[in-house]
């Protein structure tokens, strides 16, 4: 008897311009996607509870004016809190990409150590002073219990913001570091973590951190864009990259990094039987 489909809700509307290349990524780990304007959801908040996983997704939501992601987590905490609690506590997943990894901050539902849902943390403006559109390297932590790293131990991911400097005070620092929360790190091309450099670190975050997940290991934000990376030919070097993989007498895996992410996301969903407690 076969599973039905694990469904993926990207939320879109407003300014968020990535959705496309989201549903993308997501229907090529396996997903059902579908975009879901964020007005739709807030007028019918029960359909969030017809999904799997939800992206909050890259883009610039109303113009990312008052502060990146801040008037789309207030949208979402003023129509949709009581929801995502329970999307959350269900078992299912959560992942804030840029835009979106600054709203989950704004929401609170990052980090949320003591399961508590209020701002901790935040994403402030690039110490470059510019907006930064590049290629960068992340190391992961092999011990994050994140769901979406599992496995992982460094990505090329591309980079397009002018808000990501990750940005908390030193005893939360010290917690998220004891709890392993910080899931990927800006790295040099050695895989060490950046130490601060500019441009492996791209926007001067504190501790290099480029993904940042909750204790649970279920919600995940990220300032790079995954979904940017969901085939081979998207990297700047994607030549020699093919070309080297040749030379070892490899085939060539079409399939962009990114992806990894939405794999695992995919795999632990179908383990725990169509999404969590009550999922699907």
């Amino acid at each position: 008897m076969s599973q039905p489909p694990l469904r993926g809700l990207v939320l879109t509307g407003y300014g968020l311009n990535c959705d496309h290349e989201t549903v993308f990524a997501l229907e090529a780990a396996g997903f059902q996607a579908r975009r879901v304007h964020i007005n739709e959801l807030v007028g019918r908040p029960a359909l969030v509870a017809e999904f799997q996983l939800l992206v909050f997704g890259g883009g610039f939501a109303w113009a990312d004016d008052h502060g990146a992601g801040v008037l789309l987590a207030h949208r979402v905490k003023t129509n949709l809190e009581a929801e995502l609690k329970r999307f959350v506590d269900s078992g299912r997943l959560i992942i804030g990409i840029c835009n979106g990894f600054q709203a989950l901050v704004n929401l609170g539902i990052l980090p949320a150590l003591d399961g508590e849902w209020r701002r901790e943390v935040a994403l402030i403006a690039n110490d470059c002073g510019n907006f930064r559109d590049d290629w960068v390297s992340l190391a992961v932590d092999p011990a994050c219990p994140s769901v979406f790293t599992r496995g992982i131990e460094r990505l090329d991911l591309p980079v397009r913001h002018g808000e990501g400097k990750f940005f908390a005070p030193p005893e939360l620092l010290q917690r998220l570091e004891e709890l392993h929360l910080v899931a990927a790190r800006y790295s040099g091309p050695d895989g060490r973590p950046a130490g601060g450099r500019f441009p492996d670190n791209p926007n001067g975050s504190l501790h290099d951190v480029a993904a940042l997940s909750d204790p649970s290991g279920r919600v995940l934000g990220i300032m790079p864009h995954p979904e940017a990376y969901n085939h081979l030919t998207n990297h700047p070097q994607w030549t020699l990259l093919a070309d080297r993989v040749r030379r070892q007498g490899r085939e060539v895996d079409w399939r962009g990094e990114g992806l990894r992410l939405f794999d695992n996301a995919y795999a632990y969903l179908r383990s725990k039987g169509n999404g969590g407690e009550g999922g699907g």
